[in-house]
């Protein structure tokens, strides 16, 4: 086989379409999700799910019969819950993914009782292999998995195949920004997360800023969505702002408002939708913090009252994100839309919510579809 080794994909017909920039080892190359100028910006916490290539996939044309794309990966494991294999989906002419599964790589062990710790469990570097493929000359898309780190040692096609840039897509440019809900680690697969399956049946084409844990309003965010190019942008926002209790209501709105304005200085006619929070049963009417509880369920956490005035709600966040999209609609903001989230998942879908706060993947792809239905499709908000 002729191997393309990490040090020269960059400079290769592969494109590695949603990384923004690269972690450079001294084996191969991790993606990252933002641009290198956010580094210093960047929590501890979140820089763990920028390095998740949620929405990260390698996009070129072959007349391959089989590719090979030699990795290491790094699972977060929660004791003493067991973690999914490693899924990694392959999409060719449009068509339907074919998805290879490991349970190989490194796995990070997270102490519970003391987080921020975690003990590392080696584990060597393996081979996904698609193989069996048409020799014909096709359209690949090798979709990486949503819920590790992840570092590209090679890639590998038949000895003699061609390697060519993918083809200029038509399909529109979607930018979508959120917490762990739009990140899906959950998911069974790379396109079973619900923005992947959205995208696939609008035929948009995706990037993907769902950050697990970490969907607080950055600025640093809001500039790199400004910068990129984008024909639709889309935002869910407010549970992760419950979960750590991060604002009150004095500051929520008005980092909303930041945040579009933001947006706004380089796209002013950019279709944007701000999605709201979907069910999360013991936040709807309290406000955070929320934490496991000891059946594995996710609940509020009581607090003292005489310092809690501002504290949201999800029903509370739900208001104000509506109010705020209203106030810019009405001050002229003709390409502003609000969706709620309710609509995407709501009460009647509990049964796919195991832990209270996290779909599972056929709650991610239920997501997915009504959001097609919603926006993409004929009748919805954004269908041609």
């Amino acid at each position: 086989m002729q191997t393309i080794p990490f040090d020269t994909i960059e400079n290769s017909p592969i494109d590695i379409v949603g990384a923004l920039d690269f972690d450079k080892r001294k084996k191969g190359i991790s993606p990252r999700r933002l641009p290198p100028w956010t580094r210093s910006q960047v929590p501890e916490f979140m820089n763990v799910m920028v390095r998740m290539p949620s929405g990260v996939r390698l996009a070129f044309r072959t007349d391959t019969t089989c590719i090979r794309l030699t990795v290491q990966t790094a699972r977060l494991v929660v004791p003493p819950l067991t973690p999914p294999p490693v899924a990694f989906d392959l999409i060719i002419d449009d068509g339907e993914p074919c998805t290879q599964s490991h349970d190989a790589g490194n796995s990070l062990i997270l102490d519970p009782d003391k987080p921020g710790e975690f003990t590392l469990e080696r584990g060597d570097a393996y081979d996904v292999c698609f193989d069996g493929l048409d020799p014909k000359e096709k359209s690949c898309e090798l979709w990486l998995p949503a819920d590790v780190l992840l570092e590209i040692r090679s890639v590998s096609i038949d000895q003699g195949a061609s390697l060519k840039a993918p083809r200029q897509t038509d399909k529109p440019l979607w930018i979508h920004y959120g917490s762990s809900i739009s990140h899906c680690a959950e998911a069974d697969s790379p396109t079973g997360t619900w923005p992947s399956v959205a995208a696939r049946l609008g035929k948009m084409n995706l990037r993907s800023f769902g950050f697990g844990g970490n969907c607080h309003l950055d600025p640093f965010v809001a500039r790199t969505i400004r910068d990129q190019p984008a024909d639709l942008i889309s935002m869910k926002v407010g549970i992760n702002i419950v979960n750590m209790d991060s604002m009150r209501e004095r500051v929520f709105s008005p980092l909303l408002h930041g945040f579009l304005d933001t947006i706004r200085e380089s796209k002013p006619d950019t279709p944007i939708l701000v999605i709201s929070p979907i069910f999360c049963p013991s936040a709807e009417s309290n406000p955070g913090p929320t934490g496991p509880g000891p059946n594995g369920k996710v609940a509020t956490i009581p607090g003292h009252e005489e310092i809690r005035e501002g504290c949201m709600s999800l029903s509370r966040l739900r208001e104000l994100i509506e109010s705020v999209v209203e106030i810019r609609q009405k001050e002229g903001d003709r390409h502003l839309d609000y969706l709620n989230g309710l609509v995407l998942f709501g009460p009647g879908d509990a049964a796919d919510l195991p832990d209270d706060l996290h779909p599972n993947s056929a709650g991610y792809r239920r997501i997915g579809e009504r959001f097609h239905k919603a926006i993409f499709a004929p009748g919805g908000l954004w269908h041609p």
